[in-house]
């Protein structure tokens, strides 16, 4: 309809013509195409697709459907290896999540799972992908899951720079590990931050950079007043003693301030990072509020995001797990720089 339409306008208006979509029927990418298409030499949009009511055509979407499969050179591709670049920087800056499910810069874009579709991709990454993720700045991610099988966990651990062999003992025991604890409730396919380091650590190629004294916990509500929670954590780096405290909206926000607070004066680099997302689901609902919890927690820097996990009967323990995790892998890949 829109090329129709743009066609019939051409015959009569002689001036350069444009394109500007919203998505209230979840076509304004496919429109703003379709238009270019037609003869339209601009295209209106935003970034991640942001706007009014549905939002507005998707300029990272549209960039790279007219560049990868129509050939049309919109940017060069020096500039198309930013995309998710900006399409991260444009969310962070917004105060949003970035979509893992959106189109070419998503997390989720170029995920695969299970050993039969990961084995093709390995062989042919065109079975499965519709265009290599590097030339939007993307990466392949293969998800490990106790389906998975040793070629992902021998993938995973070839990406982290880790050297395993196939049939050898120690990549029997990351599979025996791992699939001891996602019958647990842990779900590393959806943690892969928690996933490399837990490698690390069977294959003692990880060491805490610091270890838990303690914490406590509390929270307060006085008549007519609001909630109030504040932590407590003393912990040990090295030899060196640190006990700090730290308010919070509720009692993780709290916990996560106290520790990256207290860690701040060995490690100054945790001030880049914060929480973005965090998702509490119920492993075992018929045992009410004794039940099992995963907790699956976002967090991000100026560079990268990651997602790690805890599980527990306790919502406090299992949200402290998923934290640890999450402040370790930013001093890890930190320290891999560095190195």
């Amino acid at each position: 309809m829109v090329f129709e339409i743009i066609e019939e306008v051409k015959k009569v208006i002689k001036t350069p013509l444009g394109i500007h979509a919203h998505n209230d029927s979840e076509m304004a990418v496919a429109n703003s195409i379709a238009a270019v298409q037609a003869g339209c030499i601009q295209v209106h949009g935003t970034i991640n697709g942001y706007g009014e009511r549905c939002g507005n055509a998707n300029l990272l979407s549209v960039i790279a459907n007219l560049k990868l499969k129509l050939g049309m050179e919109c940017i060069s591709s020096l500039a198309m290896t930013e995309l998710t670049e900006v399409a991260r920087y444009v969310a962070e800056i917004c105060n949003m999540k970035l979509s893992d499910s959106q189109p070419f810069v998503g997390e989720s874009a170029f995920a695969h799972k299970a050993g039969v579709h990961i084995n093709a991709i390995l062989k042919n990454s065109r079975t499965y992908e519709h265009a290599d993720p590097h030339l939007v700045g993307n990466r392949r991610r293969l998800l490990v899951s106790e389906l998975s099988g040793k070629s992902t966990i021998l993938k995973k651990a070839e990406e982290m720079d880790i050297d395993l062999d196939k049939d050898g003992v120690e990549s029997k025991e990351i599979l025996r590990v791992m699939q001891e604890l996602e019958n647990k409730g842990y779900h590393f396919e959806a943690a892969e931050a928690s996933l490399e380091l837990l490698m690390k650590r069977i294959l003692k190629k990880f060491k805490d950079f610091f270890d838990l004294e303690g914490f406590r916990v509390i929270i307060e509500k006085k008549k007519g007043g609001k909630m109030s929670s504040e932590a407590t954590i003393k912990l040990k780096v090295g030899k060196e003693l640190e006990y700090t405290a730290s308010l919070g909206d509720g009692p993780v926000n709290a916990l996560d301030s106290a520790l990256r607070k207290a860690l701040k004066k060995f490690y100054p680099r945790v001030a880049e990072m914060h929480l973005t997302d965090y998702k509490v689901r119920v492993l075992d609902e018929k045992q009410g509020t004794a039940a099992r919890v995963r907790v699956l927690v976002q967090s991000q820097d100026k560079n990268d995001s990651w997602w790690t996990i805890g599980v527990s009967e306790n919502i406090i323990d299992a949200s402290w797990q998923a934290l640890v995790d999450s402040v370790e892998y930013k001093l890890l890949k930190d320290s891999k720089k560095r190195g």
